[in-house]
């Protein structure tokens, strides 16, 4: 009765081992697969789209009412670079903007001439913040 109890108490073990495996693996799947989502997520929450309002365009008009010949880039006063397509025009932001800051000490603030942004100190603006993340 003795071996049978070590023998069960080895499978019982082995068994636990086994699942505590398989799931270390798949919640590492799974953290991977959030960690993608999010990236993905952030990367097209900066471009948009404006579909051409007619097939037989020659150009894109965009929101300025401006018309772009097709297949050409520009950038926009905002900091955007789009492109126009016989689709329309996309556009996408070129300027990283910050994520990983104190937002109750510091403040972004954004420069046109370069699109870049400086996070700065509320109470002191000549003092720079730490910032630990910025999304494209």
């Amino acid at each position: 009765a003795e071996d049978y109890s070590k023998e069960e108490n080895r499978e019982s073990r082995c068994s636990l081992k086994s699942w505590c495996e398989l799931n270390v693996q798949r919640n590492a799947l799974l953290f991977s697969f959030v960690v993608l989502a999010t990236f993905v997520t952030l990367c097209n929450a900066q471009c948009y789209f404006i579909p051409n309002e007619s097939s037989a365009s020659n150009g894109c008009k965009d929101l300025s009412g401006v018309t772009h010949e097709l297949k050409s880039d520009w950038k926009t006063e905002n900091c955007e670079s789009c492109h126009c397509s016989n689709d329309g025009i996309e556009c996408c932001n070129t300027a990283a903007i910050p994520m990983g800051y104190d937002r109750d000490k510091c403040q972004a603030v954004f420069n046109k001439e370069t699109c870049t942004y400086t996070v700065l100190e509320k109470k002191d603006p000549l003092k720079n913040c730490t910032v630990t993340a910025w999304v494209l």
